[in-house]
């Protein structure tokens, strides 16, 4: 594809052309050539969207929850772009449940973008080219994009650099997905959603989830569900005391507070404390919550400076991943001009080299190159 023609993509993408958007989007997947230019091309257009990051174990209602989310957003005269994030195919790479029905309740509905795409088996189940999608929604104008993850019980922790706000499913009553929390996931949430409430078992998990948040967090975090993460901010993105409709604060707060502990409050960083939700997806029942919860997540971050120092690691990086990514093609391409690394292999089991020695020997020309120009 020449520079021109991906300038037209471009061009008819920015132009709201939904087959410009999903070619951009194979070529992005599929890595096609002239893909970068387009990423490139698409950046500056990036930074209005609200993402939000769905993920959890197999089974606990991620998809269904996404296509409620979804029509919520619709109904209120939101454009949405979801990509579901599915597992690897060992022979093909592509996604396995990449032609399940998920959207439902959108079927038709233009305003709602869905794109399944492979994990491409890297641990978490985002790859480059699912931040690279999402930049592709973002300069498209989506208002909300969703990303629904594999979930399999991995540290979904590609999610965090893709996403601004997480949110993490669990059944009611399952042992197993407490467990994985505490094997890491827990670290990475921003709303835990206890689906399927209607089951046996959800108060039990609620309350679980709750101690692990207190536990992982200050002692005096509020642990009540009818409390969002932070304290409820006014228009100017100050903290309001409490007073309000219940979003914030706490409701025993005295209306004459002494100024001075107003004014040391005030210097204060906002904190947020993860919030536990319950939903049954299959009714709807708790998405107006959730979708009040994740509008507040949003605006903590755009308050405390979150939002912006979110932006500034994401594309740290994004740039360290690129490099390595090219880095190694490199590598691999003088390995092979050198015969190739079982050609090295056999002369490390031989005892004529070590793997140390091999390694500096092919990195070499790149050390030289780096220090011609340091000159």
């Amino acid at each position: 594809m020449s520079r021109a023609v991906e300038s037209d993509l471009v061009e008819r993408l920015l132009d709201g052309e939904h087959r410009a958007l999903a070619r951009a989007i194979t070529k992005i997947e599929s890595q096609s050539p002239g893909y970068r230019d387009i990423v490139s091309e698409l950046h500056a257009h990036t930074g209005d969207a609200s993402v939000v990051g769905i993920t959890g174990s197999p089974g606990a209602g991620k998809s269904t929850l996404v296509d409620k989310l979804a029509k919520h957003y619709r109904d209120h005269g939101e454009t949405v772009g979801v990509i579901g994030v599915d597992p690897s195919s060992p022979y093909t790479g592509g996604a396995v449940l990449g032609d399940r029905i998920r959207m439902a309740s959108n079927v038709g509905d233009m305003d709602v973008f869905f794109r399944s795409m492979s994990a491409r088996g890297q641990l978490g189940g985002l790859s480059t080219a699912t931040a690279d999608a999402v930049k592709a929604l973002d300069a498209f104008g989506k208002d909300r994009i969703i990303i629904e993850t594999v979930g399999a019980g991995q540290n979904e922790v590609d999610v965090v650099k893709t996403a601004d706000t997480v949110v993490v499913l669990v059944q009611p009553g399952s042992g197993d997905d407490v467990q994985m929390l505490k094997a890491g996931i827990l670290e990475i949430g921003d709303v835990f959603v206890v689906n399927k409430a209607d089951m046996e078992g959800a108060s039990r998990t609620v309350a679980e989830l709750q101690e692990m948040i207190h536990l992982r967090d200050d002692p005096r975090a509020n642990l009540d569900t009818g409390h969002h993460g932070t304290e409820a901010l006014d228009d100017a993105g100050h903290r309001d005391d409490g007073h309000g409709g219940g979003h914030g604060g706490h409701a025993d707060t005295e209306p004459d507070a002494d100024a001075e502990d107003d004014a040391s409050d005030a210097d204060e960083p906002l904190v947020w404390t993860p919030q536990v939700l319950e939903t049954v997806a299959t009714t709807g029942e708790g998405i107006d919550e959730l979708v009040e919860t994740l509008d507040d997540h949003r605006d903590y971050l755009d308050a405390s400076g979150e939002l912006a120092e979110k932006a500034r690691k994401r594309a740290g990086e994004e740039i360290r991943q690129l490099l390595r990514s090219d880095v190694n093609r490199l590598l691999e391409a003088e390995i092979d001009r050198r015969g190739g690394v079982d050609a090295f292999a056999e002369a490390v089991v031989e005892k004529e080299t070590d793997p140390y020695a091999v390694a500096e020997d092919v990195l070499e020309p790149l050390r030289e190159c780096l220090d011609d120009r340091d000159d």
